[in-house]
């Protein structure tokens, strides 16, 4: 249901009121409401115990939002993405803002808000690429007001693109100097992407990038999710099934080239991660 605009004393806003199927409601991230609003005057909105999660975007104006006893001063340019169920409160101060919001919920939602706070995510923050956050939103907005028969798939896409994009502005280790961390794994990242057909030791690694082993091994894994080494070896072995796919090389050449090791090694760790052996991969995708 969609209120074509809504005219207050407050605000203007348009939006869409969304009841999602029961199949979505347990097996997808659904949308329950999906706004944009313009304020008249200022004001303040309270909200407490939703079961919701909030995201919205400031596109223009400022004001203030207040969430687990904190203020967060909000500009043009800003983004606010909390859980409802805790009360919060939002204002437009004189320079009326602007804002698009969606509520939205599902199976996965509340596990990945906890990693979005193991990562150091901030209930409010300036977006690395605000242009992205708004053309998400537009997304959102058009599938949710269509009359698609595949809706809520393409909401669960839509939304599944949001996270992705908070869990990349997520990274923000308390205490460390702005952007330090951040920047030393993702060139450690890079230069895993771009060697490691090459003998590659933690050692080394460390020795290369100046920093502490067991510094870099854990911070590594709290900004990816994963090992280095894990890593370094899922690299490998998407390139190893590359070759197999689509040139003639043998087992033994491809485990050299992408610097796995030599053949019983290669088609050790090959079958460990696949569940199955190299020829039977390159039978079956060939």
């Amino acid at each position: 249901m969609e209120n074509a605009l809504f005219h207050g004393d407050l605000v203007n806003t348009s939006r869409i009121i969304y009841t999602p199927s029961d199949f979505a409601k347990e097996a997808l991230l659904h949308i329950q409401e999906i706004g944009r609003l313009q304020a008249t005057k200022p004001h303040i909105s309270k909200r407490e115990y939703l079961a919701s999660y909030l995201f919205f975007i400031v596109s223009s104006g400022s004001g203030v939002l207040h969430y687990d006893d904190k203020d967060y001063e909000l500009n043009a340019g800003s983004c606010v993405f909390i859980d409802t169920r805790k009360p919060y409160s939002h204002s437009t101060d004189d320079d009326l803002w602007n804002l698009s919001w969606v509520h939205f919920d599902g199976p996965t939602a509340a596990n990945i808000y906890q990693k979005y706070n193991e990562r150091g995510g901030q209930p409010a923050f300036e977006a690395t690429d605000f242009e992205a956050y708004q053309d998400n939103f537009n997304y959102l907005y058009e599938i949710t007001s269509s009359t698609s028969y595949t809706r809520d798939m393409e909401i669960n896409t839509g939304l599944s693109s949001l996270l992705a994009l908070l869990m990349a502005d997520s990274w923000h280790p308390e205490g460390a100097p702005a952007g330090s961390k951040k920047t030393s794994m993702l060139e450690v990242k890079k230069y895993l992407d771009d060697n490691y057909s090459s003998k590659i030791a933690l050692d080394e690694l460390a020795k290369r990038f100046n920093v502490n082993k067991y510094y870099m091994t854990r911070i590594y894994k709290e900004q990816f999710g994963v090992s280095i080494m894990d890593y370094l070896t899922s690299v490998r072995i998407t390139e190893a099934k590359n070759l197999l796919r689509f040139t003639e090389l043998s087992a033994e050449e491809i485990g050299l080239k992408t610097g796995i090791g030599d053949v019983y090694y290669f088609s050790r760790v090959f079958k460990k991660i696949e569940g199955m052996n190299v020829r039977e991969y390159r039978r079956q995708w060939r």
